[in-house]
């Protein structure tokens, strides 16, 4: 009977003790389970602000690629020197850019499976028409570089020279802005990457705690 009585006691003390282990579980999970909200959160804030600076980004190239065909028109004489307009870079890079910083932004916000994956996607491809870009505002600074020699025997070469300068600025700024777009479409889609991952190993680590 004493056995027993021990043996029955023995159980009480151990769950007056402390809590058991099955109620302290719950407890990391919760901890493990905020700590990743606010790291998805900031790396959310992120990518809508890079988001945000793409859309810029695209803008401003486009305005500049409108200025430089209208300067084309005007000049059409030294069309030498505007040898991205026949590209159609400015005006076909920047909507690739606009496109893939609102869809930054949309899956920043609200990161549903087909928002994050289309972002993804247009992330990418942004970076391959930002590398596409730099070659041509590349190629175009190596024309105007051959082309100065041909002011010489312009019949206004004045106005051949000032015209010159003034695409190499152009072209110098965008091939500037086409290099920070490549930069930040490559980090978006780095990022893209590794939330996708960390969610996929959360989802794996996790299964029978959530339930």
């Amino acid at each position: 009977m004493a056995s027993q009585e021990v043996g029955n006691a023995e159980p009480g003390t151990a769950s007056a003790g402390g809590p058991p282990a099955r109620q302290a579980e719950p407890e990391v999970v919760n901890s493990v389970y905020q700590r990743n909200d606010e790291l998805q959160n900031h790396q959310k804030e992120k990518l809508q602000a890079l988001g945000a600076v793409q859309i810029l980004n695209g803008a401003t190239v486009l305005v500049l690629g409108i200025f430089l065909a209208s300067l084309q028109n005007i000049f059409h004489p030294f069309s030498q020197f505007f040898f991205i307009s026949y590209t159609a870079y400015p005006l076909w890079g920047p909507i690739f850019f606009i496109v893939s910083g609102s869809l930054s932004v949309a899956a920043g916000r609200k990161p549903t499976r087909t928002l994050v994956q289309n972002a993804f996607g247009m992330c990418i491809a942004s970076s391959a028409v930002a590398l596409v870009g730099f070659v041509f505002l590349s190629v175009n600074l190596a024309v105007n570089k051959h082309s100065f020699k041909n002011c010489e025997s312009s019949q206004s070469q004045d106005l051949c020279v000032y015209v010159g300068i003034f695409s190499n600025g152009l072209m110098s700024l965008m091939l500037i802005l086409t290099l920070l777009e490549l930069c930040i479409s490559t980090s978006v889609s780095v990022m893209w990457c590794i939330e996708s991952s960390c969610n996929s190993i959360e989802v794996i680590s996790f299964p029978s705690n959530s339930v």
